[in-house]
């Protein structure tokens, strides 16, 4: 195991990121806060929302096998149950790292799509948010981090 900021580090270390679950109605969507961040900082990133076309004035796609040129990393911003459909996806598309969501809710965290990733060599991050961490933080996350930390929704080791 590694700490979290070292799979942090290498999770954001990545340039083509997708995020699942970002909403055609951005206002209070985690996901699609963390879409904008990842694409303000420099990062070649992909919506991924089955019901949507475009998101943010950017294309949407329905699943992770039809970005072009695929993703290094996916960032899962849905519900739970659907994690798990979106890890096996990963597991098929030879996708190594893999950040669940969490913030001060449940998240998007799964056990058995953590489980599920990890028994087939993915990088598995179950909570926090890439936002907490590295180039990507601001002074919010930072302080969620801190607070979230001591809750067990931003995981120590990974």
């Amino acid at each position: 195991m590694q700490t979290i900021n070292e799979a942090a580090t290498t999770f954001l270390a990545k340039k083509r990121i997708a995020v699942t679950g970002v909403s055609r109605k951005p206002q209070g969507h985690g996901s699609n806060l963390v879409y904008q961040r990842l694409r303000a900082r420099g990062y070649e990133v992909f919506a991924v929302n089955p019901n949507a076309t475009e998101v943010e004035g950017d294309p949407s796609y329905q699943d992770l096998k039809s970005i072009p040129e695929g993703v290094e990393a996916v960032v899962i911003g849905t519900r739970p149950e659907i994690a798990d459909t979106t890890m096996r996806e990963c597991a098929e598309l030879g996708i190594k790292h893999v950040w669940m969501h969490r913030g001060p809710g449940p998240g998007s965290v799964s056990e058995s799509a953590t489980v599920y990733g990890r028994e087939h060599g993915i990088e598995v991050i179950d909570g926090g948010c890439p936002l907490m961490f590295g180039r990507t933080a601001d002074f919010g996350h930072k302080c969620m981090r801190a607070i979230l930390g001591l809750t067990g929704a931003v995981p120590r080791k990974v």
